[in-house]
C-alpha cells in the first residue's frame, strides 16, 4: 500500500490511512493488535465476506480483531479433527489396499488396486465415444497420480526423510503405508480415486456410508475433496470463516449425505456451519462420537463471540440467518443412536 506521495506507508502511516480512509480509529491500546495480525493479513484479508465487493461495515478497529480472532478459534477446533479424520481415512484406504492386492508393496497396488480405469475397458472397445472418453481420463488420472506420488517420494528422499532413505538406499521397494506419509489430502483423494470398486466398497462399509447413496463406493472420495480445500487453507494460514478457500462446487453427492443422515434441508455451503457438519458426520462415523460434541461446543462458544460483537445484519452475513437451526440439527444426530 502507498500513500498519496507514492511512497510504502510507515506504521504510523497505516494508522492515518485506517482513521481517514476507513473511519476506524486505532487507539494506543490497540496498535499491538494491529501489529500482531498486520494490516494487509489482518485488515484487508477480513475486511470482506468471500468477495471484495461484499465489504463488511466495520463500526471500530476492534471488530476487525474480534473477526481475526474468530477466524483463528474455527482453525483451531477444525485443524485437529480434520488431521485425525485424515489419518483414520488413510488408515482405512491402506488397510483396503492392502486387503484387495494381498501385498504391502506401492507397486503391486499400482498393478491390482488402483484399476478403476480398467471398468471403462470394455466400453471403450464397444467403439462408444463416451466410453472410449471416459477411460482415457481415469487412465490418464491414474498415470499422473504415479508420477505425482513419484515425485512426492523423491522430494521427500532428498530432503533425507528416514521412511524413504531406508528403502530408496537398500534398493527395495516403498511400502504402500510409507508412500501414504508423503501424500497431500488431495493426492490421498485421487488415491482413492483410481482405487477399484473392491476397495472403494470395503471403505465404505467400514465407515457405515448407507449403501443406497454409495452404491458404487465412490462417495467417500467426494467426501475428501470436500474438505481438502478447507484443510489446505487453514495448514497456510488462510482466511475460512467465509469458506473463501472452497475452489469448486460441492458434490451433490455430499450434499445428500447430509441432508439425509443430519435432516439438514438445503445446507448452504458458503458458510462454514456447513463444514461443521461434515466433520461432525465423519467424526461419528469413526466412532469419535464424544469429540464431535465437544467440536460443537467449541464453535458455539467461538459464535457467541462474534454475535455479541456485531448487530444482526452483519452477523447473519457471516453465519447465515439458518445457522441456529442447523447447530440443533447437528446436536440431534449427535445425540440418536
Amino acid at each position: 500500500m502507498k500513500g498519496d506521495n507514492s511512497k510504502p506507508l510507515d506504521f504510523a502511516g497505516i494508522v492515518r490511512h485506517l482513521r481517514e480512509k476507513h473511519g476506524l480509529n486505532v487507539e494506543k491500546t490497540q496498535e499491538r493488535a494491529l501489529r500482531n495480525i498486520g494490516y494487509y493479513h489482518g485488515y484487508k484479508g477480513y475486511r470482506f465476506v468471500r468477495e471484495s465487493s461484499n465489504k463488511i461495515p466495520f463500526s471500530s478497529f476492534a471488530q476487525v480483531v474480534t473477526l481475526n480472532k474468530f477466524d483463528m478459534q474455527l482453525k483451531a477446533i477444525f485443524y485437529s479433527r480434520l488431521m485425525f479424520i485424515e489419518n483414520a481415512l488413510k488408515s482405512f484406504v491402506i488397510e483396503a489396499t492392502l486387503a484387495d492386492c494381498q501385498s504391502e508393496k506401492l507397486s503391486d497396488a499400482y498393478k491390482t488396486s488402483l484399476t478403476f480405469y480398467q471398468s471403462f475397458k470394455a466400453t471403450a472397445k464397444t467403439k462408444s465415444q463416451n466410453g472410449k472418453n471416459r477411460y482415457k481420463q481415469e487412465f490418464k488420472k491414474r498415470m499422473d497420480l504415479e508420477m505425482r506420488i513419484n515425485s512426492a517420494l523423491i522430494r521427500d528422499y532428498m530432503r533425507g526423510r528416514r521412511i524413504e532413505n531406508h528403502y530408496f538406499d537398500n534398493d527395495r521397494d516403498v511400502p504402500l503405508w510409507a508412500a501414504f506419509e508423503s501424500l497431500t489430502l488431495g493426492e490421498f483423494g485421487n488415491f482413492f480415486s483410481c482405487s477399484n470398486s473392491s476397495v472403494k466398497r470395503y471403505v465404505s462399509s467400514h465407515l457405515g456410508f448407507p449403501s443406497n447413496l454409495d452404491g458404487d463406493g465412490n462417495l467417500l472420495s467426494s467426501v475428501i475433496f470436500c474438505l481438502k480445500d478447507l484443510r489446505n487453507a487453514i495448514a497456510h494460514n488462510g482466511v475460512i470463516f467465509d469458506t473463501r478457500f472452497a475452489t469448486s462446487r460441492i458434490d451433490s453427492r455430499v450434499e445428500k449425505l447430509i441432508e439425509t443422515q443430519l435432516g439438514i434441508v438445503n445446507l448452504d455451503y458458503r458458510y462454514i456451519v456447513a463444514y461443521v457438519a461434515v466433520v461432525v458426520y465423519l467424526l461419528k462415523c469413526l466412532g469419535e462420537t464424544k469429540d464431535a460434541g465437544s467440536f460443537v461446543n467449541e464453535y458455539k462458544t467461538a459464535i457467541k463471540t462474534l454475535d455479541s460483537n456485531f448487530d444482526k445484519e452483519v452477523y447473519f452475513k457471516i453465519v447465515g440467518t439458518q445457522e441456529k437451526g442447523i447447530v440443533e440439527k447437528i446436536e440431534s444426530f449427535i445425540k440418536s443412536a
